[in-house]
């Protein structure tokens, strides 16, 4: 008999490969495990349809699992898309301690244009848009006025 508690604490611990700060579970992409006769089926959404990080995180929670002896299956979740509001208010103080300035809760997504953004340094409102993408595409890249630093934004999706 498959614990699933377990193997959602397991699974939900795995951290994320681009973000390492948050976990799987802090990001709000482990949607679900469920029992399929005596196996754990994983289910996980990715950030947006084309992460290239969304196999190498199936891949690190199939091991992760498989690791506690916890035979399971990832099955990849498309419906309803992720969304950042899905993110845990420990993720986005994660996030913020890590450097990186969580997205707005219940913001909305707006094509090219730069939300208002505190500095996650220093906590300015004096910051500026450096770049529609940072590090990775789902966030931009900032520029505090304030302390200098620059810093990435978890856009909102």
């Amino acid at each position: 008999m498959i614990d699933l508690t377990r193997a959602a604490e397991v699974a939900g611990h795995v951290p994320d490969p681009e973000i390492p700060a948050v976990t799987i579970a802090d990001l709000g992409i482990l949607r679900g495990v469920v029992a399929e006769g005596d196996v754990a089926v994983v289910k996980l959404s990715p950030t947006y349809s084309g992460c290239p990080a969304v196999l190498a995180i199936e891949l690190a929670v199939e091991a992760a699992l498989r690791d506690a002896g916890i035979p399971a299956r990832i099955e990849r979740v498309m419906e309803p898309a992720w969304t950042t509001d899905w993110i845990t208010e420990e993720g986005r103080d994660k996030l913020w301690a890590f450097g990186i300035a969580p997205p707005v809760a219940g913001g909305k997504a707006t094509l090219f244009a730069a939300p208002e953004v505190n500095c996650p340094r220093c906590g300015s409102e004096a910051t500026e848009r450096v770049s529609e993408f940072g590090s990775t595409p789902c966030k931009a890249h900032y520029r505090c006025k304030g302390c200098g630093e620059p810093f990435d934004y978890f856009k909102c999706i």
